[in-house]
């Protein structure tokens, strides 16, 4: 006979709010969020090791910055933030786009940006990925009147697959470095960017 408070393990779950609503175990970081959020940084670099849960910290990030407060009830934060707000959120996991070439990168990357324009349009003269990504950053500020939170999860998972590949790895670099190129340009309206 099984117990009723049994608390599962979520292994292999890196989603913040399947974790909660699910009653898994969860170890409770929060104040670390909270304090990486607050801090005076616009920009952060995760860099951990594989499988150390940057994508479940990505997903707790997106969750804190859409405002979703019921998510943290009894954890660090819960305490810590006095003012939930919700912020314009862009999440792109690249890791949808390993083992490709050039062009599917771009399109996969294209199909990304796409998810959103459909949410805060899009200018037609924004022809390069880069000119779309700080299009859609500066319309979603503009849009909600809040700053862009943008999180990227799995940022190099293009290039892993090609790091030995003297032909692939410089176009896929070149691809990824005109898609990120905006966030320095787009720095006005950016509240955080990892």
């Amino acid at each position: 006979m099984a117990q009723e408070n049994t608390k599962y393990y979520p292994v292999g779950t890196q989603t913040f709010s399947k974790i909660r609503e699910g009653g898994y175990v969860y170890v409770d970081k929060t104040e670390y969020v909270y304090r990486m959020t607050h801090a005076d940084l616009c920009y952060v670099f995760l860099s951990r090791p594989r499988r150390f849960g940057k994508s479940l910290l990505v997903s707790t990030l997106k969750s804190y910055f859409e405002g979703d407060k019921e998510l943290f009830k009894g954890l660090a934060i819960e305490r810590l933030e006095k003012e939930w707000k919700k912020y314009p959120v862009l999440h792109f996991d690249m890791s949808t786009a390993k083992h490709v070439d050039s062009d599917i990168l771009i399109s996969e990357l294209s199909l990304k940006l796409s998810q959103y324009e459909q949410i805060y349009g899009r200018d037609e003269k924004e022809l390069e990925i880069n000119q779309r990504l700080h299009g859609l950053i500066k319309r979603a500020y503009l849009q909600e009147g809040k700053k862009v939170v943008v999180l990227i999860d799995e940022y190099d998972a293009p290039l892993l697959d090609v790091a030995h590949e003297e032909e692939n790895l410089p176009k896929l670099r070149n691809v990824m470095r005109g898609f990120y190129s905006p966030l320095k340009a787009c720095g006005p309206y950016l509240r955080f960017v990892s």
